[in-house]
């Protein structure tokens, strides 16, 4: 039986729906606005004419960003720093979830402590680098992967999707029926552990492809670097030469220079606005708030 709404609820939902609306067009807005000033010609948007619709429309900023061989070099790079560190990130972080939650394993709270106290109390920069060093992994692919394989917080949130959503229950009828504990793991914890799974692709995907201080710390060769510190290279040369642009009267430099800025933002961007509207159900599902809460 449906019941009749009053008038306090379409208040409500109306209420809630302005707010929602606002709250879209404040985070959407800026992003839109980048957007359009990346396309537009700078004299509008230093006059704050540009609003809504670019105006005489011009692809110069992309022209000439895309123009840029190490662009390309760094796209490669940082598509293979994001699709290997995060299949390590994920193999790592959830098997060591899926063992923590077992109660059946020995020194399990010790190895908690262990892994909660690196949380808060770490060596630092210094002792970082000197490991890595050590390690024969300076100047390595490997330097930007292997020093962040494993997220203490992750590992976390994957312990408590375990121990919340998989029952001892199961675990015993499957050993009852002659299931291993690899084969259990394998068979029926991932498949239930798919939205967990998305999620922490999602984060550690975000990291390291939005990931620029290792690079500056462990990596020497242009040719190993990341999308991110190649864009940043790109934009310290160009105020180099729009600085002498404006000593030398011209305009024009300046002009490309604000275009390359709102297209670098795009740039760099566009990857995860691409992967985040496959991942969002999950979030909607609310699997990690359930996962934090528990």
């Amino acid at each position: 039986m449906k019941l009749a709404r009053t008038r306090a609820d379409l208040l409500f939902d109306i209420c809630n729906y302005t707010l929602i609306s606002i709250l879209v067009l404040l985070v959407l807005y800026p992003l839109y606005f980048v957007l359009t000033a990346s396309v537009t010609d700078p004299d509008l948007v230093y006059s704050g004419k540009l609003l809504f619709f670019p105006e005489h429309i011009t692809w110069d900023g992309y022209k000439r960003l895309l123009a840029e061989s190490s662009i390309w070099m760094g796209f490669s790079n940082s598509l293979w720093y994001t699709l290997t560190g995060t299949a390590i990130n994920v193999v790592l972080t959830i098997t060591a979830g899926y063992v923590l939650s077992r109660s059946d394993l020995i020194g399990r709270n010790v190895f908690m402590f262990l892994l909660v106290f690196t949380m808060f109390f770490g060596g630092g920069l210094i002792p970082s680098y000197l490991l890595v060093k050590e390690l024969h992994m300076l100047d390595t692919t490997w330097a930007m992967i292997i020093p962040n394989a494993v997220s203490v917080f992750n590992v976390i949130i994957v312990r408590t999707f375990f121990q919340t959503n998989i029952p001892g229950e199961l675990l015993e009828s499957a050993q009852m029926d002659g299931c291993s504990n690899l084969k259990f793991f394998w068979k029926i914890a991932i498949p239930l552990a798919l939205p967990i799974v998305a999620v922490i692709v999602l984060f550690y995907a975000v990291g390291h492809w939005n990931s620029y201080f290792q690079a500056l710390i462990y990596l020497k060769s242009n040719a190993k670097q990341p999308l991110q510190i190649i864009l940043r290279n790109i934009l310290i040369m160009n105020e180099g030469s729009d600085m002498q642009g404006m000593l030398d009267g011209s305009q024009e430099q300046q002009k490309r220079m604000e275009l390359m800025k709102y297209g670098i933002i795009i740039i760099s961007s566009l990857p995860v606005m691409i992967l985040y509207p496959f991942l969002q159900r999950y979030f909607v599902k609310g699997t990690l708030v359930g996962s934090v809460k528990g």
